[in-house]
């Protein structure tokens, strides 16, 4: 090799010729190159992902090895470590001061398995290395006790700094809380929206998170108060609209859409997820049957031109799963455990666009 001398300056300016896909700009530029360390006639450095769950990590691992060799030399020996700091637009200080992003689930109408979809993407999200949160704020139908195994635990009050804070409970390395936990399980409890709002309120603003990446909130099917309370009570990083391919779910998913896009609310839209998107029996895995339509979450993510995150299938390992309390992504590898995975990524892929793109979240205030 002769002379040849491989310095920090000249790995980054290799390095300044990949791109990274979603973002758009350099790594170098971007800041997602650290700790370059340089041997005789190798280099070592990590690369800062955007999120744990970036489903380009091997792309973009493989095009740094090909930078360093086409522009310092080919025998280099390159050694690329992977790491992740979950990026955030949340502006200002708020109530969930460690929480990185906030995400709303939401379905036009219910029983379009809003709450399992949730379940399954917090499950994955934390696989993928994560940490995560969920708050079940749909008081018609509290699921989460049942998804997660939970029904019979009550969370713990901690006295910190004067004042009393609730402790999610921690089920597979997710913290939860759920408007089911304050209900005893056997008997209906009506709630007026004003209670329901400042029951919400208290999920974000009484309850030690702690340091979350990623605090989904499964919300009532529909347009209600609990939305308006959402997005006036913390910033909304983005909403996503579950839906199945009918018809009339479809209509219902447009409503939902277009509450957040209203101008006084505001909230990006991250992407569509269509559920019991086809029907898979156990014994035929590789057989689609598209019982309720087809192709009904595409067209609705084309209208308004946001990504469509997923088609989970309908299958009956998803719904065993939840019935058993253990979200099915926790299971061995099946169709749906996969789907769920690739929506995750798919997911933390659009929030990591969207807080590189978009302006800081803020809290919406709207007076009516």
């Amino acid at each position: 090799m002769g002379e040849f001398t491989i310095n920090k300056e000249k790995i980054l300016k290799a390095l300044s010729t990949v791109q990274e896909p979603d973002l758009k700009k350099d790594l170098v530029t971007l800041g997602m190159i650290k700790d370059i360390e340089v041997g005789v006639n190798q280099v070592s450095f990590t690369v800062v992902l955007t999120t744990p769950a970036c489903p380009l990590k091997e792309l973009i691992r493989r095009s740094c090895v090909e930078a360093i060799h086409k522009h310092l030399s080919p025998d280099v020996e390159v050694k690329v470590n992977l790491t992740a700091d979950v990026t955030s637009t949340r502006g200002g200080a708020t109530l969930i001061p460690g929480v990185k992003n906030v995400i709303a689930i939401a379905s036009g109408k219910g029983g379009v398995g809003k709450s399992t979809v949730t379940a399954n993407l917090a499950m994955a999200l934390h696989r993928s290395g994560a940490k995560v949160g969920i708050i079940d704020a749909d008081i018609y139908g509290p699921s989460m006790p049942v998804m997660f195994g939970a029904e019979d635990m009550q969370p713990t009050i901690t006295p910190k700094d004067g004042k009393n804070y609730i402790n999610p409970i921690r089920q597979y390395g997710i913290k939860l809380i759920s408007i089911g936990f304050l209900t005893p399980p056997d008997s209906a409890v009506v709630w007026r929206g004003p209670m329901a709002s400042q029951a919400l309120k208290q999920f974000f603003g009484d309850t030690d998170w702690g340091e979350l990446d990623y605090l989904l909130i499964d919300l009532p099917p529909g347009t209600s108060d609990i939305h308006l309370t959402l997005v006036q009570t913390v910033p909304v990083t983005g909403a996503v609209i579950v839906t199945t391919p009918q018809k009339v779910a479809l209509a219902d998913a447009n409503k939902g859409l277009a509450m957040f896009r209203q101008p006084q609310i505001n909230v990006p839209v991250l992407g569509v997820i269509e559920n019991m998107a086809y029907f898979t029996p156990a014994e035929l895995p590789d057989n689609r049957y598209y019982i309720f339509g087809k192709g009904g979450g595409a067209s609705l993510a084309e209208r308004y031109g946001i990504p469509l995150l997923g088609q989970i299938p309908l299958v009956q390992s998803i719904r065993e799963a939840g019935d058993e309390g253990r979200p099915a992504v926790m299971s061995t590898e099946s169709v749906g455990t996969t789907a769920f995975r690739e929506t995750a990524e798919a997911l933390a892929q659009q929030v990591a666009i969207r807080n590189a793109s978009a302006d800081k979240t803020k809290v919406v205030e709207i007076r009516m």
